[in-house]
């Protein structure tokens, strides 16, 4: 992983010459790479330098170029790992410099992402455009690992999630269900309670048992308007 490594890039590149080293500059995001590196794996920061200045891509919120110059092997808030050769160009510096601004217009700050677009997409677009070289696989491959497991992880939630939409509507429906059988029993305890208020109200409403007996005619007149009241009031 280490071929190609140089170690005085700066004083090779000069702004005044047409001709001029590629160099990648890579920089660690955090201590764990120290382990990681061997094995192939790691959080990487890249620059690409060219003409004695670096050329860096990062994120903000505003719809404008995310691309940003700074000193070779000195990019603020990442721990300087290496730089590697990517080549030579013979491209006079005032090209070089309309060259990255037309490259920045493509690379705004609210489109970086992690695993699509970082700094390492950015510098290896420029390295092949300027040399036909990538950049080494290693330094980005967290993030095409990254392209390879979201589709998987994706399609895993998307399922979960349906899961739970068809539990939530199954204890919905349950829920319903209960409601239902308990109103019913509740409205039927009500009917029959009203049923029983309507035979005391008969019952009461016949002053004696001589006259409960002895009117027929009464009688019926009295179960008649029970039923029907008890009727209306179901209804």
């Amino acid at each position: 992983m280490g071929t190609g490594e140089v170690s005085n890039s700066s004083s090779e590149n000069v702004s005044y010459n047409n001709e001029t080293n590629v160099i990648l500059n890579v920089y660690d995001l955090t201590p764990i790479n120290n382990y990681s590196y061997w094995v192939g794996f790691g959080i990487f920061h890249s620059g690409i330098e060219v003409h004695g200045k670096e050329y860096g891509f990062g994120a903000h919120d505003f719809p404008v170029s995310g691309v940003f110059e700074v000193e070779p092997k000195s990019c603020p808030g990442f721990i300087y790992r290496c730089s590697i050769s990517l080549g030579q160009l013979n491209m006079p510096f005032s090209e070089f410099r309309a060259f990255v601004e037309s490259v920045a217009s493509e690379y705004h700050g609210d489109t970086y992402h992690l695993i699509s677009k970082n700094c390492n997409h950015f510098t290896d677009d420029i390295a092949h455009r300027l040399t036909g070289k990538n950049i080494p696989g290693w330094v980005n491959r967290l993030a095409r690992l990254g392209l390879l497991i979201l589709p998987i992880v994706y399609q895993i939630l998307y399922v979960h999630i349906y899961i739970y939409i068809y539990i939530y509507i199954y204890i919905y429906l349950c829920v319903l269900i209960l409601m239902y059988l308990c109103l019913t029993i509740y409205f039927s305890r009500i009917a029959h309670d009203i049923g029983c208020i309507n035979a005391l109200l008969f019952f009461s409403s016949c002053h004696s048992f001589d006259l409960f007996w002895g009117s027929p005619k009464k009688l019926a007149m009295c179960l008649f308007d029970m039923f029907e009241q008890g009727g209306e009031d179901r209804s």
